[in-house]
């Protein structure tokens, strides 16, 4: 018999893994839910086996709101706007499959808000201004020829040198 086997196990010894950085997050997480209305933080922290494989991807619940006679709750869903057709459809399996969570029928209402999951901020695109090339200043004639000399037609070319050269004349003065 080795010593391990002979030692009890002490019940306040730190688990290892995933299990005690749970244990770090508990407080934190539960403050941050009750201040969003949620009383029982199962509903957040097992999302996807409450909402099902096919609605946890595409839903996150954002707040419970209670009524001011307490008969039941608001829950409001984030959703992407394509998706909330077919969400709208599956709400009372939803609702059923929340209020067994919490054992009573505790959520009266879901409400759906139809948005992006990620903030404005964080889906702006970078935009770079284009690099400033120097030019050297054209005479507007050089400048109304340089406009028309993809033309192969003499006559329309010479009527358009002299459009952009009295429009190049009209913006310079």
């Amino acid at each position: 018999m080795t010593d391990s086997e002979t030692r009890p196990i002490d019940p306040n010894r730190r688990k290892r893994g995933f299990e005690a950085a749970s244990h770090l997050l508990k407080d934190r997480i539960a403050k941050a839910g009750e201040s969003r209305g949620f009383a029982i933080m199962k509903l957040l922290t097992h999302w996807p086996e409450v909402a099902g494989g096919d609605l946890a991807p595409i839903t996150r619940p954002v707040k419970i709101s209670y009524a001011r006679d307490g008969m039941g709750a608001t829950l409001v869903l984030l959703a992407k706007p394509a998706h909330a057709p077919m969400i709208q459809m599956q709400l009372p399996r939803l609702k059923d499959r929340i209020n067994a969570v919490y054992g009573y029928n505790a959520i009266a209402r879901i409400t759906l808000t139809q948005t992006a999951p990620t903030g404005f901020a964080e889906g702006q695109a970078e935009f770079t201004p284009a690099p400033k090339v120097a030019k050297t200043p054209l005479s507007p004639t050089a400048e109304a020829r340089a406009v028309a000399a993809g033309v192969g037609d003499s006559a329309l070319r010479s009527a358009l040198e002299q459009l952009a050269a009295n429009v190049l004349n009209r913006q310079k003065t």
